[in-house]
């Protein structure tokens, strides 16, 4: 059956992550911008070898992109906690990260300084090298020097003093264990930084996912409350209705009246059966609704079989109409209870339809005596629940009155005005 379905759990907080397209996008777009930065910065100041920096560069940066989402991998494990155990995750985890990309940035470029130096050596005519311990040397000419002459530092060379040699001297000494540290950290110190901006963007990122997932949730509870209310609301009407309707049994099998008591049984089981056909938060055509207050009419005419006229005016273009599942239930059993019950004449129960400026207009009104002394409060609950189911179902955009008129008592409801699709029977 319908009421047997089930609802859906809203997920928690614990349960929403960034997907990971978004994550990996993030994650491009910051590494693609480090790139196009380096190689802005290499042309501008007229590096050698733009090519081969390139390419290294592109092994960074790939290189980057990985090591970032192991820092993701990281960092989902600290999804559902406080900003600050976040904060301090990512500033911890990111260091090791940053190493391992410096590392990777020292051992790709490292062959580079010697490609410089040599450049740089054609470049001037020079000879470079290395000697065993690592020290980089340049080769000096030595040329024969002449006599001393007075007021000329070092004395006087002479044009034609020929070369006579060489001598290696030291300009940078061997690369030591302090100094590729020292290397190391400096990149690894930007690239920290950078992975720090990432975590601050995937957090960002992270609180909105988390900000969305949160109003649906709202927005879950906050309609699974309003099923509920309209549920009770629903289930409100049945026993009432079958607590009247089993007193009128009751006085008909008391008076003997066993053919109307017949009658009305077959009545009551055709009026639940079609009742209870529909999820009670469901809306239900219009049709079928007027169609349910006829079976209900029918079983009260058992009882009143010349005191009730019943007259049903519903145009055939709202026939699809929706509206709340016996909705007019409560409003036809006060006309029946408090404007046939009290008198002896006939009393005529009206049940109209009819559209105004896109709202749906529904009319209950009898041509009874009002609202007899004393019957305020079942009167006052009945007209209670149906306010409060509208207003349930459609918040504050309904109409409701509901007050005695020149030759009798009259409730009108105005309720947005909305169709199911044409059905085909």
């Amino acid at each position: 059956m319908a009421n047997d379905r089930k609802t859906e759990v809203p997920t928690s907080g614990a349960d929403v992550t960034v997907p990971f397209r978004t994550v990996l996008v993030s994650m491009l777009v910051l590494w693609a911008t480090y790139f196009a930065l380096t190689t802005l910065r290499s042309m501008v100041m007229e590096f050698d070898l733009q090519f081969e920096l390139a390419w290294r560069r592109l092994a960074v940066t790939a290189m980057g992109v990985t090591m970032t989402i192991v820092l993701w991998l990281l960092l989902r494990l600290f999804d559902a906690k406080s900003l600050w155990i976040k904060i301090s995750a990512s500033c911890l985890l990111a260091l090791p990260v940053a190493l391992a990309i410096g590392q990777v940035n020292y051992l790709v470029f490292k062959d580079m300084e010697a490609a410089y130096q040599q450049a740089y050596a054609e470049k001037y005519n020079l000879n470079l090298r290395r000697d065993e311990a690592g020290n980089l040397l340049v080769d000096v000419p030595v040329r024969r020097v002449g006599p001393a002459v007075p007021g000329v530092p070092g004395g006087a060379v002479d044009d034609d003093d020929d070369v006579v040699g060489s001598e290696s001297v030291i300009i940078a000494g061997a690369e030591t264990y302090a100094d590729f540290w020292r290397k190391l950290l400096d990149v690894a110190l930007g690239r920290y930084f950078l992975l720090l901006a990432w975590a601050s963007t995937y957090f960002a990122l992270l609180a909105g996912v988390q900000a969305r997932a949160s109003q649906r949730r709202e927005e879950q509870f906050r309609s699974a409350a309003k099923a509920a209310e309209l549920r009770s609301l629903r289930y409100q009407v049945n026993p009432h209705f079958l607590f009247n309707t089993l007193n009128s049994l009751s006085a008909l099998v008391m008076t003997g009246k066993a053919d109307r008591t017949e009658k009305m049984i077959q009545t009551m089981s055709r009026f639940y059966r079609h009742s209870l056909a529909n999820e009670p938060t469901a809306d239900v055509a219009l049709k079928d609704e007027f169609d349910l207050q006829k079976l209900y009419l029918d079983i009260e005419a058992v009882r009143f079989p010349k005191r009730l006229v019943c007259v049903f005016d519903l145009p055939e273009d709202l026939e699809e109409a929706r509206v709340p599942g016996m909705i007019l239930q409560p409003l036809v059993e006060n006309s029946v209870k408090y404007a046939i019950s009290p008198v002896a004449r006939t009393v005529t129960v009206t049940l109209a339809a009819r559209e105004e400026f896109d709202r749906l207009v529904l009319t209950v009104s009898d041509d009874g005596p009002g609202v007899p002394q004393g019957a305020s409060h079942g009167f006052g609950i009945g007209l209670a629940n149906v306010r409060d189911r509208l207003e349930a179902r459609f918040g504050p955009d309904i109409g409701f009155t509901s007050a005695p008129v020149p030759g009798g008592y009259r409730t009108e409801i105005r309720i947005p005005l909305t169709r199911f699709a044409t059905r085909h029977d």
